[in-house]
């Protein structure tokens, strides 16, 4: 089958951690319509079991669940370890991530602020380093890194959030340089605010959502489209939706200081 977003023979190994759920799920939904063979990473088995018993519904496609929470390094290490028993990985999605909102850097709890890091840096780096070889011993691979559009408008009282996407951002750039003459894309999606379950996790978030206007929200579908398209182009970062694309460029960061100082009195 050659109908996908690469336009590869064969398509293998998809492997997508967060995928329970958001832009996990979508890029799990779309690359198993094209061809590939989901594996799929989260901590919800339940929610995991659902995703892959309906892709197979749909597509006839035999996905894989490996229950894993990526704040443990056990865990970590063991999808690591699973992805060197596979000769036909093909695309990884670095997603897993998570975000609570309503601290600052000296106020939220330390070891919330460590599994952050674990689940949004270590994680992609354990993992990735893993897949690379493969990926360069059958001469072709995908591996997207999914950060935020906070990554560049710093997020006060948001914890260790926006360090740790810009880190991947970071990361996205010198490992694209490393493979340039390779067939393996490299890439770090960086969505604005998409409509998931992401905002649901907490009441600051959900009051955050609520101040925002609805055209500012973007769809999984549309995101996940953009970022395939995006690495079929060879392009490192992408940052879907026009107004996305111009916050980064004419937004100050003092504006963004204001405007968290606005909600989190507004929480109060």
């Amino acid at each position: 089958m050659s109908h996908n977003f690469m336009g590869w023979e064969k398509p293998g190994h998809a492997l997508i951690t967060g995928a329970s759920s958001g832009i996990g799920a979508e890029f799990a939904e779309q690359l198993a319509a094209q061809g590939f063979t989901p594996v799929l990473v989260a901590r919800r088995k339940e929610r995991l079991e659902q995703l892959a018993a309906s892709l197979t519904a749909k597509y006839g496609t035999a996905s894989e669940v490996i229950v894993a929470d990526l704040a443990k390094r056990d865990d970590i290490v063991r999808v690591a370890e699973h992805i060197r028993g596979m000769h036909d990985l093909d695309v990884l999605i670095n997603n897993a991530g998570f975000g609570k909102g309503g601290g600052t850097f000296e106020n939220v709890d330390l070891q919330e602020q460590i599994d952050t890091i674990e689940v949004h840096n270590m994680a992609p780096v354990i993992i990735t380093r893993q897949a690379l070889p493969g990926m360069r011993g059958h001469g072709r691979g995908v591996i997207i890194f999914t950060a935020s559009l906070s990554a560049f408008l710093p997020s006060p009282y948001c914890g260790l959030y926006s360090p740790t996407k810009a880190f991947l951002v970071s990361l996205a750039e010198v490992l694209s340089l490393e493979t340039l003459h390779t067939d393996i894309r490299i890439q770090v999606l960086c969505p604005g605010f998409t409509h998931t379950e992401f905002h649901d996790v907490s009441k600051v978030l959900k009051e955050w959502k609520a101040t925002l206007p609805g055209f500012m929200f973007g769809s999984t579908s549309d995101v996940i489209r953009e970022s395939l398209t995006g690495a079929r182009k060879r392009k490192t970062v992408v940052i879907p939706g026009l107004l996305n694309k111009l916050s980064v460029r004419i937004t100050p960061k003092r504006m963004m200081l204001r405007y968290f100082d606005f909600i989190r009195a507004y929480s109060e």
